[in-house]
């Protein structure tokens, strides 16, 4: 019986630590603010431009309804995410997948605030390599 109480333990807290080392796993390549009703911005990734398999959108003060991000590989391509979602103040986006293992150089936002008299929204984006 105390094995078993021992081996339940150990995959609780196991699904209780993973979510942790999970987020550990994010860069912060960037932010914009949605200055207008529609926007459009382009992050350079900079000193954190690097190989990334996963996108992850972060939204603060009012929420954003996305468009599409376009992602600019070191290699010269680009490829168009549809991302065509409302992510609200303090949320997240799922892992976004991208192509293959490619040098992420730059991202391109196209989106807008929800609400059209709510406060400045500011979004992050975030890699997982």
């Amino acid at each position: 019986m105390k094995k078993v109480l021992v081996s339940m333990f150990a995959i609780a807290l196991a699904f209780c630590l993973a979510p942790m080392a999970h987020a550990e796993n994010w860069v912060y390549l960037g932010q914009a603010h949605v200055d207008g009703q529609h926007d459009h911005d382009n992050i350079e990734v900079g000193k954190a431009a690097g190989r990334y398999r996963f996108l992850q959108v972060r939204v603060n003060n009012a929420p954003i309804e996305f468009d599409r991000i376009v992602v600019h590989y070191g290699n010269g391509q680009a490829e168009t995410l549809q991302v065509r979602d409302v992510i609200r103040k303090g949320d997240r986006s799922r892992a976004i997948p991208l192509e293959g293992d490619r040098m992420v150089q730059s991202l391109e936002l196209w989106y807008s605030k929800a609400h059209p008299f709510s406060r400045r929204p500011e979004v992050s984006l975030f890699g997982q390599r």
